[in-house]
């Protein structure tokens, strides 16, 4: 009988498509994989470094499968990873139970780790990889919507970032092959998928041979012409103006960019050690505009980074105001053990002022969503039918080119299809529309 494995994911959609290529793996091995946690002989969690509240939030989660192991002492218990990269052997200290942990760059080892601990060993591999991209492996999407896919182009980060732990959980950028990113694409369209995401901790800097990001994304582009083509995260400093062309000339390629800006302040963005300016930044946003004027724009922002004063956190808000950002990924600054900023500057923002800073983003956040979706209104789009509403079995939902959520009566059609949505009426976080 096959052992089956349950794999739990937390994080970014690199952590999705690693437990994929983890799915694969084991399947390879003999290995099945469940939803059936209580029917699991090994249970992995893939984590997330980038916040402390992720690693508390999978700290429980690892009692609760010890709940498993106490009942089936043969189950075995893992951590994959960025956590398992960065806290290595304290997660066996703080967690005995735990049997393995695995960094970012030991899935292809997996297999001899769980049968090293059949004679009761504990197995680690956190060693981080120069080259290894898990090229040869088309991921199996177990955990899909059977619509969207993900394809891993890059792996790694140079960027070193004062207040990230990425460069040091998932190592040194290296690109795959051309080659095996169109196979995958081709694999993709042949199983039926609607839409692909480029995902890489910096897909700008994407390089193989003599092929840039940019020249990548026209190949799947024209190698996948029936299905959307999107692509994250980009990074300010290194995304071009003939990637934002590429997204003009294909039709295919969505009318979507996520732009981590981080901090308004020039002060702070040299702490943090972004490598540009707000000047820089406001540049970038407009030369996407003059290209693709419908575009729409989503960031990341840090409320109370080290020495932030208020008008820091006011230059902030006021590059809010001036992008107009579509949406936001907002955070309060929680240190990182091993990175500059937890070596060299002190976290010296109260707790409450960040909090209160960070509401205050949110706040205005709310009202710069609200404000994008009422020019909407009356608008067509294209929508990609993704599945039922959450608070109406009458009702679907799907996402424009824009990545925004519209909500529409069912009608006649079905997940999947492509249709044309009028919209009629808007909240802050969706779109409500009527199919045309």
């Amino acid at each position: 009988m096959k052992k089956k494995v349950y794999i739990e994911t937390y994080g970014c959609q690199m952590n999705v498509a690693d437990s994929e290529l983890v799915a694969t793996i084991l399947n390879g091995e003999g290995y099945e994989l469940t939803k059936d946690i209580n029917s699991a002989d090994v249970i992995f969690v893939n984590t997330c470094a980038v916040r402390e509240h992720a690693e508390q939030r999978v700290l429980s989660r690892l009692d609760y499968f010890n709940t498993f192991k106490k009942k089936k002492p043969a189950v075995k218990i893992g951590v994959l990873g960025c956590m398992a990269e960065r806290m290595r052997q304290s997660i066996f200290e703080q967690k005995p139970f735990v049997d393995i942990v695995a960094g970012p760059d030991s899935y292809r080892n997996l297999p001899q780790m769980i049968e090293t601990t059949e004679s009761g060993q504990k197995a680690v591999n956190i060693i981080l990889s120069k080259e290894e991209t898990y090229e040869g492996i088309l991921p199996t999407r177990y955990d899909s919507n059977g619509l969207s896919a993900f394809i891993s182009i890059m792996r790694g980060c140079d960027n070193m970032c004062s207040f990230c732990i990425v460069p040091f959980t998932r190592g040194r950028e290296r690109s795959r092959s051309v080659d095996s990113i169109l196979e995958e694409t081709s694999q993709i369209v042949k199983d039926g998928f609607k839409e692909i995401t480029l995902i890489g901790q910096n897909v700008d800097k994407y390089i193989y041979k003599d092929v840039n990001f940019a020249k990548l994304l026209a190949l799947v582009a024209d190698e996948a012409k029936d299905l959307r083509i999107r692509f994250a995260t980009s990074y300010p400093q290194h995304f071009t103006e003939e990637v934002v062309k590429v997204m003009a000339d294909k039709p295919n390629v969505c009318h979507y960019i996520h732009l981590p800006v981080q901090s308004g302040s020039n002060r702070m963005l040299e702490l943090m050690k972004r490598g540009y300016t707000r000047e820089w930044y406001l540049d970038k946003i407009k030369m996407i505009r003059d290209y693709v004027p419908d575009a729409a724009i989503s960031t990341d922002i840090i409320a109370g980074f080290c020495g932030e004063t208020e008008e820091d956190h006011k230059d902030t808000l006021r590059l809010m105001e001036e992008v107009a950002f579509d949406y936001a990924y907002m955070f309060k600054y929680s240190e990182r053990p091993g990175t500059y900023a937890a070596k060299n500057l002190k976290d010296d923002v109260p707790e409450e002022v960040k909090l209160r800073r960070l509401n205050e983003i949110i706040a205005l956040q709310r009202q710069l969503s609200e404000q994008s979706n009422i020019k909407d209104v009356g608008k067509t789009f294209k929508v990609l039918v993704e599945g039922v509403s959450k608070k109406s079995k009458d009702e679907f939902f799907g996402r424009n080119s824009q990545n925004k959520v519209i909500v529409f009566p069912k009608g006649n059609t079905k997940k999947g299809n492509l249709i044309d949505v009028k919209v009629t009426g808007y909240t802050s976080a969706t779109l409500r529309g009527e199919i045309i």
